[in-house]
């Protein structure tokens, strides 16, 4: 049984959702710009997968906007929302308050329909 409070684990508590390091430096690019990246330093080197999470540390917070859009997961928690500075809407959803993982608070992701791509390399 997990010991996650979010209210999804009363109905599924087998459920697990894992993550681990991606292992290589993830980028982001929008606007042909990659390097330093739009929304990260200069890539992640400690992004986790699958869902390509960049450590809180490791994005550009000045260069988001925070949108009103949320949305909830019952077994994550409220998703907040960031739109990229004269650029795409809701572009980037972080949680800031996740019921238990602690690792995943602030960890953003980029959504890649929202920017122009999103690509992992050993460097």
């Amino acid at each position: 049984m997990s010991t996650n409070s979010g209210p999804g684990y009363k109905k599924y508590p087998d459920h697990r959702i894992t993550t681990k390091p991606a292992g290589v430096r993830v980028r982001v690019k929008l606007d042909g710009e990659s390097s330093p990246t739009p929304g990260t330093r200069s890539g992640s080197r400690r992004a986790t997968i699958p869902r390509l999470l960049h450590p809180a540390q490791d994005v550009k917070m000045d260069r988001l906007v925070r949108s009103k859009h949320q949305t909830v997961c019952p077994f994550k928690g409220t998703a907040s929302y960031y739109s990229l500075k004269n650029g795409a809407e809701n572009a980037v959803w972080t949680y800031e308050t996740p019921y238990a993982s602690e690792r995943d608070r602030g960890a953003a992701r980029f959504l890649p329909d929202k920017v122009d791509s999103i690509a992992a390399d050993a460097e």
